[in-house]
């Protein structure tokens, strides 16, 4: 494992925790005011938690794919995680403006 690795799975949990938080606002308001606009940013945050459930099952649970993502080259496994970092940044301002 290399230190990529952990840190883009690091980055895929603090994802879903992110979008757990994200969804629980979303969901209430969408049952108090039945907006189209927080049924939208419901549905949002269900999709990306589900494509960040199936990441992290890819990464850590599936025998043969976790084998394969653990062992492509480094500069590869840096962009992936570049990108997972950016969702992080991403989601933890749209955390930030949702609970203020």
């Amino acid at each position: 494992m290399t230190f990529w690795y952990d840190v883009a799975r690091i980055s895929i949990v603090i994802n879903l925790g992110l979008l757990l938080g994200l969804g629980y606002v979303w969901g209430r308001n969408y049952w108090r005011f039945r907006s189209k606009h927080t049924l939208g940013l419901l549905l949002f945050s269900a999709m990306l938690f589900v494509e960040n459930g199936v990441a992290l099952y890819l990464y850590m649970l599936d025998p043969v794919l976790s084998v394969w993502v653990s062992g492509i080259p480094d500069i590869a496994q840096r962009a992936m995680t570049l990108l997972r970092v950016f969702e992080v940044a991403a989601l933890a301002f749209l955390f930030w403006v949702t609970w203020d």
